[in-house]
């Protein structure tokens, strides 16, 4: 798991350890959040309607589940997006390496053939 999750991250990940049903320590540990995040995020997760309290338990919502579904393809378009930049950063590298002065041997020998190249 990366550091840093944003609050959607993290909305899915409460969402995903709930599953079916789920009391407020295996979320905590099945989203991998501190007491006192887990307390912010539930509050807001119910307010938002994506999971409801049943006693002591929580549920995900209809609404939860489509929150889930959209945020997987959202994941998965982002994923692709990043190979997508990795190939690019690696293509500019490329152009970069090209672009390079080569070392002083490689200029003297490459200047001298310029040169006898031109005076013909």
């Amino acid at each position: 798991m990366s550091k840093y999750r944003d609050r959607l991250r993290i909305i899915a990940d409460i969402l995903t350890a709930v599953d079916s049903r789920a009391k407020k320590t295996k979320i905590m540990y099945g989203a991998n959040l501190s007491h006192s995040l887990l307390e912010k995020y539930l509050d807001e997760t119910l307010m938002i309607g994506f999971l409801k309290l049943n006693g002591n338990e929580y549920e995900v919502t209809e609404k939860g589940k489509l929150f889930l579904e959209k945020y997987a393809e959202f994941s998965a378009k982002c994923s692709s997006i990043k190979k997508e930049l990795n190939g690019l950063r690696f293509e500019r590298e490329i152009l970069e390496k090209m672009c390079e002065v080569p070392l002083c041997s490689d200029l003297k020998s490459n200047l001298s053939s310029v040169r006898h190249n031109r005076d013909r």
